[in-house]
């Protein structure tokens, strides 16, 4: 039985409150270690914990209290001046946040948390009687804490992949032996500032002294609560009142217009169809159509929300990457009122958290590479949203070493990614998005946070089923920026309407660069494939007719330029029906290879939005015209 039974709906609103809270303070912490004498973040941090001991004491979690009236207590005494914020203490606390929000993740499982890690409380009371842990040994009324085996001991000389899930998540890991594992354990960090810098992959290091022991708490608690948080939250979603007003009054003006309607049908079947009536039948119609569009735009900005509560957890894992790698790194926020759907949101998570270790571990140099190239030591990782026109832009900057072109094409045709003939036909651009590929990466050495060419790859992917983009600008010496590009949001898509025969499909509208008609006399055969000229830029013309598997009776008559990421190419359709706004519905039960969905025209005919990514990966591998495209993807 729960231990919260009756409490269900407070202790959500507490978790809610308390979450938000604790990542405001990850994001002052990190801002303290740059600024320890700034008595206004002592004093909002000392605010944070007093405020969520008091929620923890209203329901009971006697654990929680206690961990957080430690830490206060620590706060307390350091923003009256009794105690110095040195490295070694700012390591404490850092680990003492990790307590507490392991403890939310108990919360979320309705039991009361089990008690915080001994070595953090002994620490914790060792710096309030001004007395700190050595880096090297844990507290001597502790058993050494469980070790989990380097990255290079995995089976078959492969690096333990779980420990970069830990790092990312914060979740604990499970050893061969079936014991959970933190973080903390699995990962190398540097345990003091005066300490040799641990280098992932390369120089010895020491474990946290801090880390939890596997007997600490139950096997199964810490994950799993930490997902029952996590489920709680993307279920839940906050709304300005303002916002539902505006939803109220025009749900209220839709209903007056109904009742018009109603009225003015009655007069029409009584007989009644004057140009009056008929004048007013039009207005009527006219009124319900700007106010259903403007409930809908309505409703949809219910579903936006800040991408400041995506971005402020990124500067503590930025701060703890850095520290781990033996960098100095500051990560810049900028744009985060911008306003993004939600599940957009909640799917943006891991691309961004793979840019940003990314920059941290391949962009930036170590300080002495910097100062020997006349940088300052501090490197500047910038993470920016902004909107534009109807797209979202992120933007992920850093003032790094940059990345070579040709470097890349050399390596991804080492790998055996491409052909050398393909390297030679690339431009920088398509040079720099071979990154991107499956099993790329520059890294000559494995280690816990990269070089498995895995995770440029998952930005992709993730990026492309957003309907967005990527693209990345470079410039050897001087830093590299990652650009992505995406829709307002997933529920509408603009489309345009292309018609085989008379059958109407829609295309996603960010792929189409521009219409134009097909003169076969232009057309010519490359290799037996058919091209097209545009603008000195030789394509590959695809009959959407073939792409679908369709009877192709005729030449098409026109083209639709399109650009992936990938390629460029003309689709070749009979006609067009025209632009649209089209109202997703996914399908559940039965989804058709190459259909992203479908969406419903004015006249009540359902029609397919197709997946062009899957429909030309797909006749790239079953079709003979699917070699034309392979050939171009890099023209």
């Amino acid at each position: 039985m729960s231990d919260f039974s009756g409490m269900e709906d407070l202790l959500q609103d507490f978790l809610q409150e308390a979450h938000d809270l604790l990542s405001d303070v990850d994001n002052k912490l990190v801002d303290l270690e740059k600024t320890p004498d700034d008595k206004g973040l002592l004093n909002d941090i000392f605010r944070g914990f007093h405020t969520v001991k008091g929620g923890a004491g209203f329901l009971n979690a006697t654990e929680l209290v206690t961990l957080c009236h430690l830490t206060e207590n620590l706060f307390d005494r350091l923003r009256n001046g009794e105690l110095e914020l040195t490295a070694e203490l700012m390591d404490v606390i850092m680990d003492a946040t990790k307590g507490v929000r392991e403890m939310f993740g108990e919360l979320g499982q309705g039991v009361q948390p089990q008690p915080a890690d001994a070595r953090v409380i002994a620490a914790l009371q060792g710096a309030l009687n001004g007395e700190l842990p050595t880096s090297g040994a844990p507290a001597a009324a502790e058993p050494p804490p469980v070790q989990a085996p380097p990255p290079s001991s995995a089976p078959g000389g492969e690096p333990d992949w779980a420990s970069l899930q830990s790092a990312i998540t914060g979740e604990p890991v499970k050893a061969a032996q079936g014991e959970l594992i933190t973080r903390a354990e699995a990962e190398p960090v540097k345990a003091s500032a005066a300490a040799t810098p641990a280098v992932a992959g390369g120089k010895d290091t020491a474990p946290s002294p801090f880390g939890r022991r596997a007997s600490d708490r139950p096997a199964a608690t810490a994950s799993n609560s930490r997902r029952a948080e996590e489920r709680g939250r993307e279920n839940t979603i906050r709304v300005d009142t303002s916002r539902l007003d505006q939803v109220l009054n025009l749900s209220g003006e839709i209903g007056l217009t109904k009742n018009r309607l109603t009225s003015l049908r009655a007069d029409i079947l009584a007989g009644k169809s004057d140009s009056e009536t008929l004048h007013a039948l039009d207005q009527a119609v006219s009124q319900l159509d700007l106010l259903v569009s403007d409930l809908q735009n309505s409703v949809m900005k219910t579903r936006m929300q800040p991408i400041g509560r995506l971005f402020q957890k990124y500067p503590r894992i930025a701060r703890d990457l850095a520290r781990q790698l033996g960098k100095d790194v500051e990560l810049v926020l900028a744009g985060e009122e911008t306003e993004v759907d939600k599940t957009m949101i909640e799917d943006l998570a891991d691309p961004l958290i793979h840019l940003i270790r990314n920059a941290v571990d391949h962009g930036v140099e170590m300080p002495d590479e910097r100062a020997a190239a006349g940088k300052p030591a501090k490197s500047l990782v910038r993470l920016e949203a902004r909107q534009e026109g109807d797209h979202i832009v992120l933007i992920i900057a850093d003032d790094g070493k940059g990345m070579s072109a040709e470097r890349i094409r050399a390596k991804a045709v080492d790998k055996g990614l491409i052909s050398e003939e393909e390297a030679n036909t690339l431009d920088e651009r398509q040079s720099l998005n071979l990154i991107f590929l499956p099993g790329f990466s520059t890294k000559t050495q494995i280690s816990d946070v990269s070089g498995r060419g895995v995770g440029m790859d998952v930005v992709k992917t993730n990026i492309q089923k957003l309907n967005g983009s990527v693209e990345i600008r470079s410039e050897p010496g001087k830093g590299s920026v990652f650009l992505i590009s995406l829709p307002l949001t997933l529920a509408i898509l603009p489309v345009l309407l292309v018609l085989l025969g008379d059958q109407p499909f829609a295309l996603p509208l960010s792929l189409v660069r521009e219409i134009l008609p097909i003169d076969q006399q232009r057309v010519q055969e490359v290799g037996g494939k058919e091209t097209l000229v545009v603008r000195g830029e030789v394509l590959p013309v695809i009959s959407l007719a073939k792409l679908l598997g369709w009877p192709a009776d005729r030449s098409p008559e026109y083209g639709v330029f399109m650009q992936t990421a990938e390629r460029s190419f003309i689709l070749g359709v009979d006609s067009f029906a025209g632009r649209d706004d089209a109202v997703i519905k996914s399908l559940e039960d039965f989804r058709p290879k190459g259909v992203a969905g479908v969406t419903t025209l004015s006249n009540g005919q359902i029609v397919l939005i197709l997946d062009m990514k899957e429909l030309l990966t797909d006749f790239s591998q079953h079709g003979d015209t699917g070699m034309a495209i392979r050939n171009f993807e890099f023209s």
